[in-house]
């Protein structure tokens, strides 16, 4: 709240500087409302009549904006009406009255009650911020990608496998849903997209149970891609990197069927 000073000068009752800006505040009124009304009632009260009529003008153009315009505006409200109880007492005490003053206090706190309700009434229609949407459960985006799988349904598995690895990288069946996009993509015959998928697997989960049976499926792709000796090699990185695997023994296998014949 803008406060003035207001005091006297040469003995009289005139105040030593005229208010400027928006008008005599709360506090300057309630200060020239305290002093004796004897000998200087109608100096007084045309300086808060004029002090008045700039505060109403005031709040007729108030536009509040935030919690700190509320707040000053409550602590506005409170002094007006300290002010009218001490100009009640007064005219008690000193027996003159001034009727038309009394109202307009009246009603410049019924204004200040009109604008406090308006803040109030804004503050409960302004937007409140969107809900974060749920995502999707993880057991079940994965389990409804495994059937889709399972039932031939590879695009909308695909999708599901990806959306998994994009959400949650970091829980235990964030390996399985990587060998997943590369199993839709080999049950299609992308197998040029689908070994670049397997390769993932080791690069992305290490310690991943999948490793195994990605760079199996991986060696099939080669062979599929007409590429026998990047075959072989993962084949063979297979059996040293993971010997006791079900995978490595399917490797040791398949090694032994295309092992390359003597040059004679």
């Amino acid at each position: 709240m803008i406060r003035r000073s207001f005091g006297l000068t040469g003995g009289g009752c005139r105040p030593s500087a005229r208010p400027r800006g928006v008008g005599v505040s709360a506090a300057a009124l309630l200060l020239l409302l305290a002093l004796p009304l004897t000998g200087c009632v109608a100096p007084q009260l045309a300086l808060i009549q004029s002090g008045l009529d700039s505060l109403r003008t005031q709040v007729d153009t108030l536009q509040v904006r935030d919690s700190v315009s509320y707040r000053l505006l409550g602590d506005l409200r409170s002094e007006m009406s300290d002010q009218r109880d001490i100009l009640l007492s007064s005219r008690a005490s000193s027996g003159s009255t001034n009727q038309d003053l009394f109202e307009q206090m009246g009603r410049l706190e019924g204004k200040l009650d009109e604008v406090m309700g308006r803040f109030n009434q804004i503050q409960q229609r302004a937007p409140q911020p969107p809900a974060a949407a749920a995502g999707p459960d993880p057991n079940q985006l994965y389990e409804q990608a495994a059937q889709d799988l399972t039932q031939g349904r590879y695009p909308l598995a695909l999708q599901a496998f990806r959306e998994y690895v994009q959400r949650f990288p970091a829980t235990d069946l964030a390996d399985n849903a990587q060998y997943g996009v590369g199993e839709c993509l080999f049950a299609q015959a992308q197998f040029d997209s689908a070994a670049t998928e397997y390769e993932r697997i080791e690069s992305l989960y290490p310690q991943g149970d999948r490793v195994p049976a990605g760079l199996w499926k991986l060696a099939l792709c080669r062979e599929k891609l007409g590429q026998a000796a990047q075959a072989r090699k993962v084949l063979e990185q297979l059996v040293k990197g993971f010997p006791l695997s079900g995978e490595a023994q399917l490797a040791r296998d398949r090694l032994a069927k295309t092992k390359p014949k003597p040059k004679r």
